[in-house]
């Protein structure tokens, strides 16, 4: 248990770009964590950037909506994984080990799937059927473009790919994965609603959606019971406006629909499209995580000049949240949260990138 909740964390600066995605992962083999974030990767320690790949920008967005790190060719060395905005190709780029690291070489691609989707708002991967591999899922901005689960598997050559499962022709601008009926079943929430797992297993056929909702909602939002009453909530906002809140279940109505108390957590700052759950305080308990998207439209959404920042949030059992400042004026967010004890201190560290740059935000908190 800690004595005080931490605030004002350190901020490092790692790279200056418009680039949004990020992820966490011990690229050089040495034991310690490093940070990849579109083009570069930063070695833990001298945090120099180091190359991965090349990406153009487009009408002040980068050909990139987010980075996973994964050992996508099984040879013991995590791999990036990468999607694009405006274009359906998914592309990963292989590890070189050394002396390619070292020697500052690009990392070869290698395309695994082009889904024919050009309006990829943002990307979660997540195990739908806990076989230990993780599901592709990109949300689409269009809601009539479907949903798809790319399922990682191996051509006839051999080589890795991606092969997609259609879930469902809905979709809108939002997602999270978690059991939002309670039923045993991991569900897909997207902009217009939601889709219900199938008993018989996520690959049986496409999923029962239901048009709870219509809203822009976050990427992702985040599904857990808030209140501890055994019904597992949505922790949302609006992702291009004003607003961060939390919905909590009432249960099904008598036509069977699901039911929310929607409580706002906070309207001082907008453009949280990110939301992400850790442990910052480290009393053993997530915590909510998110921040202003920095120029999401390119600052034409409401309040979309305004200065960043970055907050997480306590909550107890009766819904009542607390906000604690991480960083305000100098850092936002972008597309992806990663967490992680970057520097082997004991707590929880933030790592963000977006259009003002890449960040580690360094946890103050001491035992």
């Amino acid at each position: 248990m800690w004595a005080d909740a931490p605030e004002n964390f350190t901020v490092k600066v790692l790279g200056v770009d418009a680039n949004e995605g990020c992820d966490v992962a011990d690229f050089d083999g040495d034991g310690k964590l490093d940070v990849v974030a579109g083009r570069n990767w930063y070695r833990n320690g001298d945090w120099l950037p180091r190359p991965v790949r090349l990406i153009e920008d487009a009408n002040g967005y980068v050909h990139s909506n987010g980075d996973f790190a994964r050992d996508v060719n099984g040879d013991g060395r995590p791999d990036v994984i990468a999607g694009d905005f405006f274009q359906g190709q998914v592309n990963w780029y292989e590890n070189p080990g050394e002396p390619g690291l070292s020697q500052g070489m690009l990392w070869k691609s290698h395309n695994l799937i082009d889904t024919k989707l050009g309006t990829n708002e943002a990307t979660v991967m997540v195990d739908l059927d806990g076989d230990g591999n993780d599901e592709w899922i990109t949300n689409q901005w269009n809601p009539k473009n479907p949903l798809l689960a790319c399922r990682m598997g191996k051509n006839d050559q051999g080589e890795p790919n991606l092969t997609s499962f259609k879930i469902g022709g809905q979709n809108g601008h939002g997602i999270a994965v978690g059991d939002i009926n309670n039923d045993g079943q991991t569900d897909v929430l997207v902009g217009q609603g939601w889709y219900e797992g199938p008993a018989d297993g996520p690959f049986s056929g496409e999923w029962t959606f239901h048009p709870d909702w219509n809203e822009q909602l976050p990427c992702p939002m985040v599904v857990t019971d808030v209140n501890a009453d055994g019904k597992n909530d949505v922790i949302a906002s609006q992702a291009h406006g004003f607003g961060l809140y939390v919905w909590i279940s009432k249960g099904p109505d008598a036509d069977g629909k699901l039911t929310f108390e929607k409580k706002m957590i906070d309207e001082t700052f907008s453009q949280a499209h990110c939301l992400h759950l850790a442990d910052l305080d480290g009393d053993g308990k997530d915590d909510l995580v998110t921040g202003k998207r920095v120029r999401a439209h390119n600052g034409n959404d409401p309040g979309g000049m305004e200065r960043p920042i970055v907050s997480y949030y306590t909550f107890d059992d009766k819904a009542n949240f607390t906000k604690h400042v991480i960083n305000k004026g100098d850092v936002g967010i972008g597309l992806q949260i990663r967490t992680a004890d970057i520097d082997g201190d004991g707590d929880i560290d933030v790592i963000v990138a977006g259009k003002d740059g890449t960040q580690i935000l360094f946890n103050p908190l001491k035992s």
